[in-house]
């Protein structure tokens, strides 16, 4: 809204004292100034936030099939949760102040916002149906069931890559060139971009390989939902998946501007041999909002955690995430820099599939994998912040890898 109302502004303050508002028009100004206005927005609202979800008793009881687990999280009992409506609300509220949502030039943004809440949502209820006595089987918290929980997170990832699909088949009417760039697949290696000499121009590459929408679609599934619950499983420490989304927000922040930057002939996809997605620029805005509101919420959340965000800001947090990397095409790289969100998922997933199929036997200690680790005598606050340190080596060597082309 900011952001409009500036740009309508322009024409007026040709050399007044208005004129330093122009910054606000240049997309990397407005992204990095989303960081810092959704931050000091959580931190603002926190304990005002905390004290109503004290007051409604909205508090978390851990509870694990693993006694040595239930033992080390005991002083966790009665920490308000549900804190994510602190972070949805500060990067929805930034993200409408300060990106381009006009209806020529903020489709994507709309999209990532409708995501956000909507998984926002659906972590809503699961928290509640956890923290009341609606849904309980034999004394224990059930929230929504696991099915229930995945047909509206693959309703809702369904129609957001049938739109982002169709969007892209008819926003490049006009930009040809780029039509197939928002419905390739982007591989390491893979270089978007040749150079025509005798044009002496530089043309989408013609070993792009193009994704009908029946392979679109299921990949944008398995992206957004996926992110989604690696998120969710990762938050079970003070800070861990806070912390670790600070990080990958940040770097999708600077792949977004990356994917989407046209500033009159030059394109900083083309240079980079990139998919150049126009208008994903202005998701750096959503992207650094989200990065903001995450350190505005470790300020309660690191050790000892004033608040949980429970599944309302886990499942949006790691749904907005895989939305961004379907519409900028950078979905592999989600995997790296993510790589700690898809390692704790993986290991619940192996450490399920080890105790059906061999008959009770576990590979770790406790799954997800931040317990096995607490299990070995690790403390919290190491595996937190040596979480962090692979998160941030991972976005290194993702980022490294966007010239290896």
């Amino acid at each position: 809204m900011l952001y409009l109302l500036i740009n309508a502004l322009e024409s007026w303050w040709e050399d007044s004292v208005l004129s330093f508002l122009r910054v606000f028009t240049f997309i990397e100004f407005r992204a990095a100034l989303a960081m810092i206005v959704s931050f000091f927005l959580v931190v603002g609202a926190g304990p005002r936030v905390i004290r109503w979800l004290v007051a409604k008793k909205i508090g978390d009881h851990p509870e694990f099939h693993n006694k040595d687990i239930n033992e080390l999280m005991k002083s966790k009992a009665n920490t308000p949760t549900m804190g994510g409506v602190l972070i949805v609300g500060g990067v929805a509220l930034t993200t409408l102040l300060l990106a381009d949502i006009s209806r020529a030039n903020g489709f994507y943004v709309w999209m990532g916002l409708i995501c956000m809440v909507g998984m926002a949502v659906i972590g809503g209820f699961d928290d509640w149906l956890k923290l009341t006595t609606a849904r309980r089987r034999a004394g224990s918290r059930d929230g929504l069931y696991s099915w229930e929980k995945l047909v509206f997170q693959f309703g809702l990832a369904v129609l957001l890559g049938i739109f982002i699909y169709h969007h892209g088949g008819s926003k490049f009417v006009e930009f040809n060139k780029f039509a197939d760039m928002a419905h390739t697949l982007n591989l390491p290696g893979m270089k978007t971009w040749v150079f025509d000499a005798e044009t002496g121009a530089w043309d989408p590459s013609p070993n792009l390989i193009p994704l009908s929408i029946g392979l679109f679609v299921p990949l944008a599934v398995l992206m957004i939902a996926g992110t989604s619950n690696a998120v969710n499983l990762t938050d079970g420490m003070d800070g861990l998946a806070a912390g670790i989304t600070v990080i990958v927000a940040f770097a999708f922040m600077i792949l977004c501007l990356i994917a989407g930057y046209e500033k009159g002939n030059f394109i900083l996809a083309q240079y980079l041999l990139v998919p150049h997605i126009p208008n994903a620029d202005e998701l750096a805005v959503l992207a650094g909002a989200i990065a903001g509101a995450c350190l505005g919420f470790l300020w309660f959340n690191c050790y000892p955690a004033q608040v949980f965000m429970g599944d309302t800001g886990s499942l949006a947090l790691g749904g907005t995430l895989g939305y961004l990397a379907v519409v900028i095409r950078q979905e592999l790289l989600l995997f790296i820099i993510g790589g700690v969100f898809f390692w704790e998922m993986l290991s619940v997933i192996l450490q399920v599939g080890s105790f059906k199929l061999r008959g009770g036997k576990r590979i770790f200690k406790c799954a997800p994998i931040h317990h096995h680790y607490h299990q070995l005598g690790w403390t919290e606050q190491k595996i937190v912040v040596r979480f962090w340190v692979i998160t941030a080596m991972l976005v290194a060597i993702a980022l490294a890898t966007i010239k290896l082309r």
